[in-house]
């Protein structure tokens, strides 16, 4: 059987010899040495506390994936609420607006703004450039009768506009994608104006 050493703290002091004596306060009787080797070997990891350890790390590789997953799943169940949240008000601004569609004023009103439709008697007057005088566009540079050269490389314009094209985003709105509708604008030529 293997005796094992105390730990220190249980070991009566050694009286004090001559040599201590003689060197005085060099080394106090309150800061003996340590003995390191004794007190590793007085902590030693009983069977218990091992498996207990084991039991733990276990836990710990079984938990971390399943705690993991529990946060994406909830994190995934958030962003589908707000999908949901969006798509409802989305359908709302659509019900809305075939509600004001069942309005027959709100028809007429869209017919003759959008459509320049009249009613039978009534004379619609387009005034064209009625913009301020701020407003309109200055007059360009006359345009010269001479052709001029033009000293560019025709060849990395192309490639460099291709590029950009492949990497733009889509200018198309997607089918699920709410589009304003256009609000009327003056016509600048004179057509004659459709009548009902």
């Amino acid at each position: 059987m293997v005796k094992r050493p105390t730990p220190p703290s249980s070991v009566p002091p050694k009286p004090a010899s001559r040599t201590d004596a003689q060197r005085g306060s060099a080394a106090s009787p309150t800061h003996r040495p340590v003995d390191v080797r004794a007190w590793l070997a007085g902590s030693r990891l009983s069977g218990f506390t091992a498996i207990m350890l084991g039991l733990v790390v276990i836990a710990v590789f079984v938990l971390v994936p399943t705690v993991s997953t529990y946060v994406g799943q909830r994190q995934q169940i958030a962003a589908l609420q707000q999908s949901v949240r969006v798509t409802q008000n989305e359908i709302d601004a659509l019900e809305r607006q075939r509600a004001r569609w069942d309005d027959p004023a709100y028809i007429t009103t869209q017919a003759r703004e959008r459509l320049y439709f009249t009613n039978p008697g009534e004379v619609v007057y387009l005034v064209d450039d009625d913009l301020p005088d701020t407003d309109i566009p200055q007059e360009k540079a006359p345009v010269s009768d001479e052709v001029e050269a033009a000293h560019t490389d025709w060849m990395s314009q192309l490639v460099r506009s291709v590029a950009q094209a492949g990497l733009a985003k889509t200018a198309v709105p997607a089918a699920g994608d709410s589009t304003p509708t256009p609000a009327p604008t003056s016509s600048s030529s004179s057509s004659p104006t459709p009548s009902r």
